[in-house]
């Protein structure tokens, strides 16, 4: 699953992100989300979230 819409993001759930850093070379980074920063109901590049770890970057892939 993608994480293009929001009301499929939520805090504890485990994802991939990729760092702003990051997104030329599409490095993906793992971990729980802890909040969801966008506040629209849709983004194209993915909903940008803080993980537990405290690094913030859009959803690229949901993990089951």
């Amino acid at each position: 699953m993608d994480g293009t819409k929001r009301e499929q993001i939520y805090p504890g759930l485990q994802v991939f992100i990729v760092l702003k850093q990051d997104q030329r070379s599409g490095k993906l980074t793992k971990g729980i989300v802890k909040d969801v920063l966008t506040k629209s109901p849709f983004h194209h590049h993915g909903i940008k979230v803080r993980l537990e770890s405290g690094e913030i970057g859009r959803v690229k892939e949901i993990i089951p």
